[in-house]
């Protein structure tokens, strides 16, 4: 059994590389990874603003770090988190060594994602993941956890009734 450590997409930059936020969610998942006997990681996010999707720019930081491809999955096509989530349940649903799932993202993100995969019915485990205030600025930094407190009833509501507007896994 393994711990599948996703990873949600942060922005990549025009030129193809990772934004630090979406650098700094992948080395906290490595951080993570080497705590736990098993690991297998889960690459998410589409294409934002510029491409490549943000999970191709993720295996690839992964692999650059050692990591096999066979430990790692990519889903390339969310475009939000709610969908990210979902596109990786699917996954993980057709996998039968899914023993914890860890979601891999910047702090504030974090409990938004812990409790949709809770809602889905897996066991998650908080990982200690960098701190992101010190590199956006405070105004940002607390402008995304205003966001946080909005989306995550808002995305746990949706997951919970099926509401219309809710994204089916692609």
């Amino acid at each position: 059994m393994a711990h599948y450590l996703v990873i949600l997409g942060a922005a990549v930059r025009q030129d193809g590389t990772p934004s630090g936020s979406l650098s700094r969610r992948v080395e906290g998942a490595l951080a993570f990874a080497r705590s736990v006997g098993s690991a297998k990681f889960l690459a998410t996010g589409g294409v934002g603003r510029y491409g490549p999707a943000e999970a191709l720019v993720i295996r690839d930081l992964l692999r650059a770090r050692g990591i096999r491809d066979e430990d790692i999955l990519v889903e390339d096509r969310a475009t939000d988190t709610l969908e990210s989530i979902l596109n990786c349940d699917a996954i993980l649903r057709s996998r039968e060594d899914v023993d914890v799932v860890v979601p891999c993202t910047s702090r504030y993100h974090v409990a938004r994602c812990a409790l949709l995969f809770v809602l889905l019915g897996y066991r998650v485990r908080w990982p200690s993941m960098p701190a992101d205030r010190r590199h956006i600025g405070t105004w940002k930094w607390l402008s995304y956890w205003l966001k946080e407190l909005v989306a995550t009833p808002y995305d746990a509501l949706l997951l919970l009734f099926k509401l219309p507007g809710l994204k089916q896994p692609t």
